[in-house]
């Protein structure tokens, strides 16, 4: 998944505003102007859109696992300069505290049935037989899920 689209749902999900986006790119000391804030929320079409960089999108997940979870001794997480959609799984995880059990009642919301092993796979080491490759689809059906969580629709009357 694109970089742009991960960071435009979490922000929908979560109500997040541009003061609150800053801030937690802040959390983790890596400064953003909200010129680059609007830039990456814009869709590719437009003019002024700007991919963001896997880097950026590391600082941002790092930054929302400080305000979710709260700041830890020593120095801020460093981001990684490259990201997969298993390692954002496993931030996103992180910040919300989630237990498998959460993910699998999150991705329930929208008809996807894992099991408990299935899910262990994503969060194994790389190098190991049971290691699997979390897809865009995959991600993006929790994110959807995510979405059902926090923002559930009104039923219209």
């Amino acid at each position: 998944m694109e970089n742009n689209v991960i960071i435009r749902q979490i922000r929908y999900i979560f109500d997040f505003k541009d003061s609150k986006m800053i801030e937690l790119f802040a959390l983790v000391e890596h400064k953003v102007t909200i010129e680059q804030v609007h830039n990456w929320m814009k869709k590719e079409d437009q003019p002024s859109y700007k991919p963001m960089q896997d880097e950026e999108l590391a600082h941002f997940l790092n930054g929302l696992i400080i305000f979710k979870r709260g700041k830890r001794e020593g120095p801020p997480p460093q981001a990684e300069k490259s990201l997969n959609n298993n390692l954002i799984l496993r931030k996103l995880k992180i910040a919300l505290n989630f237990k498998d059990f959460d993910i699998i009642d999150t991705l329930s919301l929208v008809k996807l049935n894992i099991s408990k092993h299935e899910l262990s796979a994503f969060f194994r080491n790389p190098k190991q037989d049971q290691y699997r490759i979390c897809k865009d689809q995959f991600l993006r059906n929790f994110l959807f899920g995510l979405q059902k969580k926090y923002r559930p629709t009104k039923d219209k009357a």
